[in-house]
């Protein structure tokens, strides 16, 4: 890396910024600084699921700086620096500390996290891979779908257990009475 590139890296980072570097013959020749926004909603999103009683976290790729922006920004932890199979451990380890996990992702990187959850949510404007690694594919890109689907399985959860109990109860007393 030149010292202009490295110049760059650091202000980029410092600015909390993503990076795709561009090379070849085993040198950086430049750079893409990419000035992200979060997803309109992603606070709202995570503040609905936090009420639903799940614990919430975020796991990135993104480098250090980034992640920091991001839990500023979002108000929950973030792990950041993740390579998949990290992202996939760190899966492994809520899972060990709060039992059953859910992963929302949209990314190529997020597909083998999303196959090694208990609930793999996918958007629907994500990568391919994403949508097929997931258990539930959202059709859209809003993450109040997220929260959304949750109480709509609690509750088919909670209706199929009503129609189990009464549907038992009518047989038990229906053959009783025959």
């Amino acid at each position: 890396v030149s010292p202009q590139i490295s110049q760059r890296v650091e202000q980029a980072t410092g600015d909390a910024r993503s990076l795709v570097a561009i090379g070849w013959n085993g040198q950086v020749r430049g750079l893409f600084v990419l000035a992200e926004t979060v997803r309109p909603g992603a606070r709202e999103a995570l503040e609905a699921c936090r009420a639903l009683g799940l614990d919430v976290a975020v796991i990135t790729g993104d480098h250090a700086a980034r992640g920091r922006a991001l839990a500023e920004t979002l108000g929950v932890d973030v792990a950041s620096g993740l390579l998949p199979q990290d992202k996939v451990e760190a899966l492994a380890r809520a899972r060990q500390q709060f039992g059953p996990v859910a992963m929302v992702g949209d990314g190529i990187n997020d597909a083998p996290a999303l196959a090694a959850s208990d609930l793999g949510i996918a958007l629907g404007c994500g990568a391919d891979v994403s949508r097929e690694s997931a258990g539930v594919c959202l059709l859209g890109d809003d993450l109040a779908l997220v929260p959304w689907s949750i109480r709509l399985a609690r509750r088919t959860r909670a209706v199929m257990r009503q129609n189990l109990f009464w549907a038992f109860a009518y047989n038990t007393v229906g053959i009783g009475l025959a």
